[in-house]
């Protein structure tokens, strides 16, 4: 039975392009992303119009190494009986995930101001398993922004 949970980073600097989140499923699991949410912290980091940045994401499939620079993160199960989750999962590595064959799954952008909300689609949530050579998936920050933001986010994702 698929469990659901999530992981998240709060009050982070951010100067660089990172993976905001990486997700690499544990043996003869799959992990589906359901949706993320990339923050600043109390959207005042960036409020006057000269200081207003659109920042681009990708949601990617196919890394095989981890990033560095940044943190593990613990998921946490969406319903409290759950079990822990088998995932390995971080946050905010500056330096990101590489090798293997990556597949952009979704681009899109990140308001300094705004922040982004996305919840993806049943049909439209990508997953990866364990069980193929391309077992990871990161949401990527590809733009540097002008100075650092404070960001705070979540990911949730199904593993089954």
């Amino acid at each position: 039975m698929p469990r659901v949970y999530t992981i998240q980073f709060d009050n982070i600097s951010v100067a660089a392009a990172q993976d905001l989140f990486s997700v690499a499923p544990a043996s003869g699991k799959t992990v589906k992303i359901l949706g993320f949410n990339i923050d600043p912290v109390g959207g005042v980091d960036d409020v006057g119009d000269a200081e207003e940045e659109n920042l681009r994401l990708q949601l990617i499939r196919g890394h095989t190494t981890a990033g560095s620079g940044g943190a593990s993160v613990t998921p946490v199960p969406n319903d409290e009986i759950d079990t822990a989750a088998g995932a390995t999962c971080r946050r905010n590595d500056t330096t990101v995930a590489s090798a293997g064959t990556a597949v952009n799954c979704w681009s899109g952008g990140l308001n300094v101001r705004a922040g982004v909300p996305y919840m993806l689609p049943e049909k439209m949530q990508p997953q990866v398993t364990n069980a193929t050579a391309s077992n990871r998936i990161v949401l990527r920050m590809l733009s540097t922004p002008a100075d650092a933001v404070l960001f705070s986010g979540t990911l949730w994702f199904e593993e089954a």
